[in-house]
C-alpha cells in the first residue's frame, strides 16, 4: 500500500496553489491532492468531454462560447451520472491517506472538485471548436 502511495505523491507531482499556516484543510487538500490530479488528467478529462457531448449534444460544436461554457456548467453540474464518473477519475489518484481526509468531509470536497473541474474545462473552451481537434 505504501508504495502506491508513494508512487502516486510521486506521479502526479508538486502542490499547485498556495498553501499557508492560514490554509484550511480543504483548502490545503484542494491545492496538494486536488489541483495536481486535475492538471494530470487533463487530456483524459478533454477526451471525456468530448465523447460525452458526441454522444450527448450532437449540436455542441456550433453553439457559440457562452453557450459552450453554460453547457460545460450544466453537462457537469446535472448529470449526475457523468458527473460521479469524472469524481472516480479523480478520486482513484487518491492516496489511502487522501482518501480518509476526503470521506471526512466528502461533500464539501466533491464541490470544490466539480468547481475546479468546470473552471478547467470553460478555460480550455477554445479546443472545442472544432470536433476533430483531440481526436
Amino acid at each position: 500500500m505504501a508504495d502506491r502511495d508513494t508512487f502516486l505523491k510521486e506521479f502526479r507531482g508538486e502542490t499547485l496553489g498556495t498553501v499557508s499556516a492560514q490554509s484550511s484543510t480543504d483548502e490545503l487538500f484542494q491545492n496538494q491532492t486536488i489541483r495536481p490530479i486535475l492538471k494530470l488528467q487533463n487530456d483524459l478529462f478533454l477526451a471525456v468531454f468530448i465523447n460525452y457531448v458526441n454522444k450527448n449534444k450532437a449540436d455542441f460544436y456550433s453553439y457559440t462560447v457562452e453557450k459552450k461554457i453554460q453547457t460545460i456548467e450544466n453537462s457537469i453540474q446535472k448529470d449526475i451520472k457523468f458527473r460521479n464518473s469524472l469524481k472516480g477519475m479523480i478520486i482513484a489518484l487518491f492516496t489511502v491517506q487522501e482518501y480518509d481526509t476526503y470521506i471526512q468531509n466528502s461533500s464539501s470536497l466533491n464541490k470544490r472538485m466539480m468547481n475546479l473541474l468546470v473552471e478547467r474545462l470553460k478555460s480550455q473552451v477554445q479546443l472545442f471548436e472544432v470536433e476533430s481537434n483531440l481526436e
